[in-house]
């Protein structure tokens, strides 16, 4: 038996991911003009900032990626894969 392809959720997804990491570089090379302009500590703490803030909005389309809901699980987060092997359930 052959393993099935990847859903069309993830190949979207990925490109979503793309279109993202362009976006933000795009905001960064518009905004680099007047950011060279702080001191370097502050532009330090702005790029690290922005460096992991972009990560946030992407949480929702991976789980829309993986489990085809947008939001999470009403059990707290997880989407019911272990089943309640992990509290010793079961």
């Amino acid at each position: 038996m052959t393993p099935p392809g990847p859903s069309y959720r993830k190949v979207v997804s990925a490109g979503l991911i793309l279109l993202a990491i362009l976006l933000v570089a795009l905001v960064i090379a518009i905004v680099a003009p007047f950011v060279t302009r702080w001191p370097v500590t502050v532009q330090a703490l702005f790029y690290l900032i922005v460096g992991i803030a972009w990560i946030i909005p992407l949480k929702p389309l991976l789980r829309w990626s993986e489990t085809g809901s947008w939001k999470a699980a009403p059990n707290g987060g997880s989407d019911g894969a272990a089943g309640g092997r992990d509290r010793g359930e079961g």
